[in-house]
This record gives C-alpha cells, structure tokens and sequence, in this order.
C-alpha cells in the first residue's frame, strides 16, 4: 500500500515539474516552431557564426592561421572591392528607382476598374516573377548574343547596326539592368496593388469632389497612402540589387573588364575559385554591413513623417 501510495505520489510530483511532459504536450506551438527552429540553426546562425570567426583566420598551405584583423584591412588595399561595390551602386541607383516606378505605374494602371481583362494583364507582368533565375537569364543571353541574337535581329529591321550588348562595358551594364527589371518589376507591382485595393474608395471620392485631377489624386492621395509598400518594395528591391549574383554570372561573368562584377560574385571567385574562405567571409560582412546601412538609411528617409 506504501509503494503504491509512494509510485503516485511520485508520478504527480513528475506532472507537476518545470519539464513534465505534460506541460509539453500542452504547448503544441512550440513543436512545430521546433522544425523551422532547426533549419534557421542548421542552415543560417551556424553558418553565420562561422563565417564570422573564419573572417580573422587566413589560409595559407592549407593550414588556417590567425591574422585579426587583417582580413578587413585588406578589403581597403583591393581594387576589385571598390569595383564590385561601385558597379552594385550603380545598379541600386539606376536599377531600384526605375523598377519601382514602372511597377507603381502598372500597380495604378491595373487598378482602374475601366480596364477589361485586368485580371489577364496582371497574371501577365507577374509571370517573369515565377520563373527562375538561371533559366530567364540564359534566355536573356540567347536573346542579347551580338551575332544572331533576337534583339539585334530586331534592330537590323529598322536599320540600326548590331549591339555588342554583353561584350561592351556599357552595354553589359544596360543588358543586365534590363534583365533584372523585366524578372522583378512584376513582383513588385503586386505588392503596391496590394497596397492600392487597402485604399479606401471614399478618398478617391473626396478627390474628386474636390477638383482634384487624376495627377493630384494620384501625388496627394495615392503615393502617401502607398508609403508602407512603397518602403517594403524599395528596401527589398535595395538588398536583392545588393546581393546580385546570378544574373551577371550567366550574363556576363562578371565582365567585360569587371563592368559587371558585384561583391557577391566577387566574394564566390574570391572563396571558391581562389579558395580563401577568410578572406571571403571578410567580404560577406563588409556587404552585410553596407545593406544595413543602406537599408536603415532608406528607412528613414521614406518613413511616414509625423
């Protein structure tokens, strides 16, 4: 009767533990944030610990050995840094505002309840969005080869003379600005159309009573209202310009003469080409940082003022 009374008395202290299983099995949330948890570990903080630590070692006969900070101070002797972060700002500068406000004209466009088929039209800008990367941009370079590309095909109708579109600094540049917008200009539409069906048709109205024209309605109603979209598209749109790697890697390769080089693609030769993880990772966290910058700046330069 004791070791009865003993094995429950025993079993209600478990139940009643910090880390019963009964408590457990109560917080069914925790077991399915538990799979998500151990992808982020596995796959992103672990890395990223590692890449920071290996960012102070350098490689040298296959040993590693520590240098401090070393790494860093070599990013600012590297000309080919400065290249790669000077050709990413220039996409950023060109690239992200002509993109978005192409996407903010067909986000309005397709939002006007006058236009038939708006439903077709949408599903039709947002189709570059779905596919993917590796495959629009062998498309793209089928389409821009100098000798017996579709484009240059095209201008040969009307009499202009072939473009060297992937082997000319300029025109690589052009080549790859045009790409990503065509790949991404649609994704971000949806997005501010989201935004433009969360106004409230009773504002419109007051526009319009009021004598506003299409412009005012669109400057003094529409864009202040689209602020929080607009934010998320420019942000987003900032960091993807940022981490460039793909499309100039089946593009151009980088090239010609480095025209279309970026940190990221930088920091793959650098890591798997050259086989410097240090110094690569040293790279990672000079762009990290940068995006942060760039990122926070943004914010606050295209947050709502009060």
């Amino acid at each position: 009767m004791v070791a009865v009374d003993t094995a429950a008395g025993g079993r209600a202290a478990w139940a009643g533990g910090p880390r019963s299983l009964e408590r457990w099995l109560q917080r069914p949330g925790l077991w399915f944030a538990l799979p998500a948890a151990a992808l982020f570990a596995i796959f992103f903080a672990y890395p990223l610990v590692v890449s920071l630590w290996q960012s102070f070692f350098s490689t040298q006969g296959g040993e590693l050995r520590w240098v401090g900070l070393g790494q860093y101070a070599r990013l600012f002797r590297d000309p080919l840094v400065a290249t790669s972060l000077s050709n990413a700002f220039l996409i950023l500068v060109v690239q992200v505002p002509l993109m978005i406000g192409i996407a903010l004209v067909l986000a309005y466009t397709l939002n006007q309840t006058w236009l038939r088929f708006r439903s077709g039209f949408r599903l039709l800008y947002f189709l570059p969005a779905v596919t993917t990367l590796v495959a629009y941009s062998v498309v793209f370079r089928v389409l821009l080869t100098t000798d017996g590309g579709a484009v240059n095909q095209l201008l040969g109708l009307v009499g202009v003379a072939p473009v060297d579109w992937l082997d000319s600094e300029v025109w690589a540049r052009v080549a790859l600005i045009a790409s990503i917008t065509w790949r991404w200009t649609g994704y971000n539409m949806v997005i501010l159309l989201a935004g433009l069906q969360s106004i409230p048709a009773e504002q419109y109205e007051a526009a319009r009573i009021d004598g506003a024209g299409r412009w005012a309605t669109f400057a003094h109603v529409v864009v202040p209202q689209l602020r929080p979209a607009i934010v998320f598209t420019t942000v987003t749109s900032t960091i993807g310009a940022l981490q460039l790697f793909d499309e100039n890697v089946i593009l151009t390769g980088g090239g010609p003469n480095n025209a279309t080089l970026t940190p990221v693609l930088y920091l793959y030769k650098v890591g798997f080409q050259q086989f410097d993880p240090g110094y690569a990772s040293a790279i990672a966290w000079l762009l990290v940082l940068i995006t942060g910058i760039v990122s926070i700046i943004q914010f606050r330069l295209l947050r709502e003022k009060k």
